[in-house]
């Protein structure tokens, strides 16, 4: 918001907050990055950025009611969103014929893995996201179930939202 009057911000990067930086952006010092990491340091969550945006509006709050004011809108934008773990894993395409399909869709379901682009043309082809410390058992399980037919292969790797 360019018109703000301010823009503070903070941020917790690394599991154990092995970055950590916090903007007054203007106010006085001290009154509002400080007590919007504070709050992020409080709650151990990492790997987030905040930045509350205040438009003066003649009333002064002082320097006791900005460092509440800033902390109270951290904890609430906290209280109404959602925590989420991310993991490390791999894309898997999966392919196979008609005859193993009901095999492999057992053996994601069991993991609850999801299944996503579903291809059916003469051969069945879809793909799954696993953590990177289940694909090789996920792996062997669906090659020894499927007598080796089935091909499997690494698409991306990346971080992804653990919905478990």
């Amino acid at each position: 918001y360019w018109d703000a009057s301010h823009n503070c911000s903070a941020f917790v990067i690394g599991r154990r907050a092995e970055l950590t930086r916090c903007s007054d952006d203007g106010e006085p010092s001290g009154t509002a990055g400080r007590p919007m990491l504070e709050v992020l340091l409080g709650e151990g969550i990492c790997n987030v950025a905040v930045v509350v945006t205040r438009y003066f509006g003649g009333t002064l709050l002082g320097t006791g009611g900005l460092v509440r004011a800033y902390g109270a809108a951290v904890k609430a934008g906290l209280e109404n969103s959602r925590v989420a773990v991310m993991r490390y894993g791999t894309r898997l395409r999966i392919g196979t014929d008609y005859s193993d399909i009901g095999r492999i869709q057992y053996i994601l379901g069991k993991r609850g893995l999801l299944q996503e682009n579903a291809e059916y043309t003469d051969r069945v082809s879809l793909e799954t996201v696993v953590a990177a410390e289940e694909e090789e058992r996920l792996k062997k399980e669906l090659t020894e179930a499927t007598g080796g037919r089935a091909v499997l292969e690494a698409v991306d790797r990346y971080y992804f939202i653990d919905k478990g």
